[in-house]
């Protein structure tokens, strides 16, 4: 039966299982909500921003192992999602983004919203398409999904001119094993040198596990935990790394880099094997990487990108591969050598493991007369169980969150690791409530970062999304003021909040409960009234934290992984 193209590409979401897309039309994609409006397949969540699609789109997909997907017009419809796209490409997450056109003979003339899409996003997307003929549509939209989850995930866009969503095609079906020559992702690890690594491993004295959010990503947290089992050496993981072991396990020394702990850092900097699972060694980790290199130390690195490998720190043992299967692979062989092979004693190590933990870094000084933020976090860990969905915005309160929320699951932490981007926080938190009905959710953000969005609480109310919006108050761009510290001799250039609105009103004028919370005796309460008396409602918590707190500990920009600042005493 003959149709058009707008209806073959909602046709080609449903056969996809897409069941959530999030949106804001435009007039190049009018055909295409015109066929939204005629299917019951999935739900269309119109958003009040396109960042903010994306952002959802983004968050949907970390929290649901699904692709996302969100649809845009043309112009200024993708340059707006453009941020949305390049955070999702930073943390490689599987989403696709359908984007709208100009008709193809306008192409190139500088007519009304026009934009060169294909060229804006392609530094920012895993790849993307230009479909100038309705006959390719199906076959696009396809392979597009396919480039999205396969390999190493990331964003896939496909740009649509409006003539084409038009245009009459009789629809086929794509059918079998979709094959490109030029892009076959391997999936399995090179058997003999995953039995190298077993063979350092069990020689090793010193060993340590380095896990990242490819862990996360390749839903390998069971396989990583049985690995750590195995060895019984500490392990860390990075910021998107976060719950792919638990928090609450003794083997995990916390997060290394920047604001890792101590024992995370002393531990990565002089173990003698490491191994690397799903993590890219970035400069936020490791710091220097020459002061890295100084300690001699043999590396294992498995990674399904091979870019990735060697690509700031030369490694012993590359193994490329998907994280799930080489785990795998790793701990059958391991298992089978040690049986002819006994592992080196730990002994000594977790000695200097535990002695390290006794500095206990992350201890700070709480107060009973202003709200320390450690302390919101700390309770929020407890109101809620650990089992929580936390999504977070971009600066100290990502930091705290990342401390001192135990993850003990993954994908519950939901934030910008890669691009760090401000006002993802509640975008998110839309986008994980979704595809997770009926969960705790809970944004940890700041007064600057959450009004870059805050218009979604709009959608929130059309919606019934009903996300707990935790807000570390300090009055201050809080990041950059500890940096204007430290760095800058205390001038606070433009880093203070010279006007902020009263958050409860705004939250109540949006058709939502707003609390504001000044004593430390009072925090526990309004968490719980917010999770429990309000649990159907979005509630908006604006807790007015200490102005002072810096987050420790910390490692300079350009600094090595052990030159770490533990607490103001040390500037």
């Amino acid at each position: 039966m003959e149709t058009i193209g707008a209806d073959i590409v909602v046709r080609c979401l449903a056969e996809e299982g897409v069941e959530h897309v999030f949106g804001y039309p435009g007039g190049a994609v009018l055909y295409i909500y015109d066929a939204i409006f005629k299917q019951d397949k999935f739900q269309h969540i119109l958003v009040r921003h396109e960042q903010a699609a994306v952002h959802a789109a983004d968050a949907y997909s970390r929290a649901s192992q699904k692709v996302g997907v969100c649809i845009v017009t043309s112009g200024p419809g993708v340059t707006n999602a453009v941020t949305g796209i390049a955070t999702a490409y930073m943390d490689s997450i599987p989403m696709v983004i359908i984007s709208g056109q100009v008709p193809t003979a306008a192409i190139g003339e500088d007519a009304f919203q026009e934009c060169d899409t294909v060229g804006i996003t392609r530094p920012c997307v895993k790849h993307n398409f230009l479909v100038r003929d309705v006959k390719d549509l199906a076959e696009t939209m396809r392979r597009a999904f396919y480039i999205a989850r396969t390999g190493r995930p990331g964003p896939v866009l496909v740009d649509i001119p409006k003539d084409v969503s038009l245009q009459p095609c009789k629809y086929v079906a794509p059918k079998g094993e979709i094959s490109m020559r030029s892009y076959a992702p391997v999936n399995k690890g090179h058997q003999g040198q995953i039995k190298k690594a077993v063979q350092m491993l069990l020689a090793a004295e010193r060993p340590m596990i380095y896990a990242g959010g490819g862990v996360i990503l390749s839903d390998a947290a069971a396989e990583l935990g049985r690995v750590a089992e195995q060895l019984g050496a500490p392990c860390t993981t990075t910021l998107m790394g976060l719950g792919g072991l638990a928090g609450t396990s003794r083997q995990y020394v916390g997060m290394p880099g920047m604001h890792g702990t101590y024992e995370a850092n002393m531990a990565m900097q002089h173990c003698d094997v490491l191994l690397a699972v799903g993590a890219r060694f970035d400069d936020r980790v490791i710091g220097n990487p020459r002061h890295f290199a100084q300690n001699a130390r043999k590396i294992i690195h498995i990674d399904i990108d091979p870019s990735s490998i060697s690509k700031r720190v030369r490694v012993d043992v590359p193994i490329v591969g998907n994280v799930k299967d080489v785990l795998a692979d790793f701990s059958a062989q391991y298992d089978a050598a040690r049986a002819d092979t006994k592992p080196a004693p730990l002994d000594k190590w977790w000695q200097q493991i535990e002695t390290w933990r006794g500095k206990e870094c992350l201890k700070y000084a709480n107060s009973e007369e202003v709200i320390k933020p450690q302390y919101v976090v700390e309770k929020l860990w407890e109101v809620t169980g650990g089992d929580a969905f936390v999504t977070s915005d971009v600066g100290q309160h990502q930091m705290w969150a990342a401390q001192y929320y135990k993850f003990d699951k993954p994908r519950r932490w939901i934030n910008s690791g890669g691009l760090g981007t401000m006002g993802v926080g509640l975008p998110y938190a839309m986008g994980v409530q979704m595809a997770n009905p009926g969960a705790d959710i809970a944004v940890i953000t700041g007064e600057a970062s959450i009004q870059m969005n805050i218009q979604e609480l709009s959608t929130c109310q059309q919606y019934h999304l009903t996300p707990k919006i935790v807000c570390l108050n300090n009055r201050f761009l809080g990041m950059v003021r500890q940096w204007q510290q430290i760095d800058y001799g205390s001038r606070y250039s433009e880093s203070y909040m010279d006007s902020l609105p009263d958050f409860v009103k705004v939250a109540e004028a949006y058709g939502h409960v707003g609390l504001r919370i000044e004593r430390p005796a009072d925090v526990e309460p309004a968490l719980r009234e917010a999770f429990k008396k309000h649990k159907d409602r979005l509630v908006f918590l604006d807790f007015i934290t200490d102005r002072t707190e810096n987050v420790w500990p910390m490692v300079k920009a350009g600094r090595g992984l052990t030159e770490m600042l533990l607490g103001s005493e040390d500037l």
